[in-house]
């Protein structure tokens, strides 16, 4: 052998040193993989992944927005009270608009001095006990009790009428959420429909079943929604009158609509608003699929839209919503 053919041998590096390169960086890829996988595995059993709910447009277009099931629950709250007192689709909006500002739709134990809940109301400026202002029922009612000694506040621009409310050191702030407040008001009180869709994905510390989705029902719209043309419902099961109450089966609660327009709107638009109510709430009441007009939300691979219901026997007319809880 010569002495370049030695020194060529000599200078070529070895395979062992490659292999174990190779190893050493796919067991590095491998750790990482694993590490990614186990974040996003707490992520979803957690509940604390990116935003599982969407309101869009109804006329089309990529204008949405996106929130959290614990939001949802709180809009849908803020709405329902809102129409149940016969509040316009104007007023839900201004009030939505004025939650996103004052705590993202949260129900936060802190704020500004003794500012709480949704709307930050403050005890001492006599908006209640900090025990009624953490009630998202109960703040909701009262900011609508301000809103409508509000001289024309549904002509007014929306930050103006919400300042006019709380009476905030940013009265600004609120035409920046009116965007979003539009879309899920519309929704939320049904005149957008198959508009509103979540994850679902049911909250481990929080219970469900038809007894919780009917006690979630009173709390938000009141005792009448239980009844209609007077008659009350009987739990879990109906009244003489086969449309006059909520039935309910092992894991369904169907509710009646009534057959005459609300002081909120049409028929439909009542339907609709008491179909994305249940949506909003499907993580907090362990929903599983809501029927309303032929249209089902199902949890699950489809649960980002709604579709034409059909071979689960869910179908539904417009004359009530079904909810199915479990599964």
């Amino acid at each position: 052998m010569g002495l370049l053919q030695y020194l060529v041998r000599v200078s070529e590096p070895s395979p062992k040193p490659k292999r174990r390169g190779r190893l050493l960086r796919f067991g590095a890829a491998l750790v990482v993989l694993l590490a990614v996988a186990g974040y996003l595995t707490v992520q979803y059993l957690t509940g604390s992944a990116a935003p599982k709910c969407r309101v869009v447009s109804a006329k089309g277009g990529q204008t949405s927005y996106e929130f959290t099931p614990e939001q949802a629950v709180n809009a849908a709250t803020i709405s329902a009270v809102g129409t149940t007192r016969g509040m316009s689709e104007r007023a839900v909006t201004i009030a939505l608009a004025t939650a996103i500002q004052e705590s993202g739709l949260r129900n936060i134990e802190h704020g500004d001095r003794d500012s709480l809940g949704l709307f930050q109301q403050r005890p001492s400026q006599g908006w209640g006990t900090s025990k009624q202002i953490m009630d998202p029922t109960y703040a909701s009612g009262v900011f609508y009790d301000h809103l409508v000694k509000v001289p024309d506040y549904s002509r007014l621009p929306l930050t103006v009428a919400a300042q006019r409310v709380q009476r905030s050191g940013y009265p600004e702030a609120y035409a920046k959420h009116e965007p979003d407040a539009v879309l899920l008001a519309a929704a939320l009180t049904g005149h957008a429909a198959a508009t509103l869709t979540c994850q679902g994905r049911p909250t481990p510390t929080v219970g469900g079943g038809p007894d919780a989705v009917r006690a979630a029902l009173v709390r938000d719209f009141g005792r009448d929604v239980l009844q209609t043309a007077g008659a009350e419902v009987g739990k879990g099961r109906s009244t003489s009158s086969p449309m006059a109450a909520v039935t309910s089966a092992a894991d369904a609660v169907t509710v009646p609509v009534p057959r005459k327009s609300t002081a909120s709107g049409t028929v439909r638009e009542r339907g609709w608003e008491l179909a994305h109510w249940a949506v909003a709430n499907s993580s907090a009441l362990h929903i599983a699929r809501v029927s309303y007009a032929g249209r089902e939300w199902s949890r699950g691979g489809f649960a980002d839209e709604w579709r034409a219901a059909g071979g689960s026997g869910a179908k539904a007319s417009e004359s009530e919503v079904r909810i199915v809880t479990g599964e």
